[in-house]
């Protein structure tokens, strides 16, 4: 049977160095489109763009900015922070982390320790640069050590050898529970495996923005990267947190990294709505919230290397602006959606099912790299192969099929962007990250929300203390009024 065409809409290729975005699936027409920038003028997004880049306190809750753009502003063009020009400190940290690539020889293994922004950026760095056919690789072996639990703990220590480590620990507080006990049980490995206190200390270095609390930890002053409060955690990996990837790639690299996200800080800065890529994809996914009330949407890279990436923006989008209430304490109507995603074709074999017939119109982000990502024989075909699965889901679920079926029909109108790279390699990637660090902020300043803070993390932290304390004790626990009467009989269940 034959698929009828859904009409495209007026605006659907954009393009800026090299990437093209293709919203021809989302079903907006010439007008849609047309209203679409003028509510995106309306909510004053223009000026939040200008205010985000100028380092005004858009991190309204804290009274901070968000300059996660200075920590890739290769040009060093003066960036003020309450009027002093912070781009001297952030080259001085380029420059030392240059030079420590130059002095790292002989190791085979780096534990790096984080959680959440000081994870998630970096693992998805290393992972996806892997790919890259022929780059430049140090060989060492990079263990990201992210969770509590100690499995993850004990299959790295059982992988590493302990006298050519090094232990990286990332937290911009230095007081993350999890990063913390987890530095502390590395470091007793490395005692326990005959490292003296002079050698321990050569290995381990800390990135953070509490220098005084990693220097209590034992760490020497000149294995102390830094960075500032007015960079969040999950737009961290710019930062001295993307270090392995220039300790792993080279400093060369990591610049490559970040030029590829200065690249679309510039065109998001200074192109108009109706050109800018994060803006359009904003809208987009705005516009299928009030035509639909979608509750999820889902991105879905045609590329095994960014398997990670969906975990990423994840944390990215969710963390950012999943939010009840906007900058003035009001109710919100809109907010973050739920963001799932993996690899494609693998996730045709899972979920697709429900993309395509399920009672939810789902929107999707297909992300499609123009090159092979390995230079084996097979390459080219398996590449043509997958790319004409990309374009096959897109194309059945904004179409659909009818039959007399109704178990084989497919209801269409399922709405996606196709966003293509020409090629997957540090510039690219890094582009790709701050497409979407900068879409996530075009959405909360449409939603009115705050991107820039995450309160609703907190509560269970504080929760797990009183929690932690009484299954320490291992006693029968009555309910109190930091431990309610199910959470006491769950305690009592593990204490029995």
């Amino acid at each position: 049977m034959s698929l009828k065409p859904v009409a495209k809409n007026s605006h659907p290729l954009h393009q800026t160095n090299g990437i093209v975005l293709d919203s021809a699936y989302q079903g907006i027409n010439q007008a849609g489109w047309r209203s679409l920038f003028q509510q995106a003028k309306d909510a004053k997004l223009e000026q939040f763009i200008a205010d985000l880049f100028a380092g005004k306190a858009v991190n309204n809750s804290e009274n901070r900015p968000a300059l996660h753009s200075a920590l890739r502003n290769l040009d060093k063009s003066p960036v003020l922070v309450d009027g002093k020009d912070v781009m001297p400190d952030v080259a001085e940290v380029w420059h030392r982390i240059e030079a420590l690539c130059n002095k790292w020889v002989g190791v085979t293994d780096v534990i790096h320790i984080g959680i959440g922004g000081s994870d998630f950026g970096p693992r998805l760095a290393i992972e996806a640069l892997a790919h890259v056919p022929d780059i430049d690789s140090s060989g060492m072996r990079l263990h990201f050590l992210a969770n509590i639990d100690t499995a993850e703990l004990n299959r790295i220590l059982q992988r590493a050898l302990p006298h050519s480590t090094k232990v990286i620990i990332v937290s911009k507080s230095f007081t993350t529970l999890e990063t913390t006990m987890n530095a502390k049980a590395v470091v007793k490995w490395l005692k326990n495996n005959g490292l003296t206190d002079s050698q321990i200390g050569k290995s381990l270095f800390a990135v953070t923005a509490n220098v005084p609390a990693a220097k209590e930890f034992g760490i020497d002053q000149d294995h102390i990267y830094p960075f500032w409060d007015w960079v969040g955690g999950r737009y961290s990996v710019w930062s001295a947190v993307g270090l392995p990837i220039a300790l792993q790639y080279g400093f060369d690299t990591f610049k490559e990294f970040l030029s590829g996200a200065q690249a679309i800080d510039q065109h998001f800065k200074t192109a108009p709505l109706e050109e800018n890529l994060p803006v359009i994809m904003a809208l987009s996914l705005l516009y299928q919230q009030e035509k639909h009330n979608i509750k999820s949407y889902a991105v879905i890279p045609y590329a095994d290397a960014l398997d990670w990436f969906p975990k990423w923006l994840q944390q990215l989008d969710m963390e950012s602006n999943g939010k009840s209430v906007d900058r003035d304490g009001k109710p919100v109507k809109f907010s973050c959606p739920v963001v799932f995603g993996s690899s494609g074709s693998n996730a045709q074999h899972s979920y697709f099912q429900l993309l395509h017939q399920g009672t939810e119109i789902i929107p999707i982000d297909f992300i499609a790299v123009r090159e092979p990502m390995s230079n084996l024989p097979e390459a080219k075909a398996h590449h043509r192969i997958l790319l004409s699965n990309c374009l096959a889901q897109a194309q059945a679920l904004a179409n659909g099929k009818k039959t007399d079926n109704p178990n084989n029909t497919y209801p269409g109108k399922r709405p996606s962007n196709l966003l293509i790279l020409p090629k997957l390699n540090a510039f690219y990637l890094g582009a790709l990250l701050a497409l979407y660090e900068n879409r996530t902020a075009a959405l909360g300043a449409l939603w009115n929300i705050n991107s820039f803070d995450q309160p609703g993390v907190e509560l269970g932290k504080v929760l797990a203390k009183p929690i932690e304390a009484a299954l320490k004790n291992d006693g029968t626990v009555q309910a109190n009024a930091g431990i309610d009467e199910v959470t006491a009989a769950r305690i009592n269940l593990f204490n029995q």
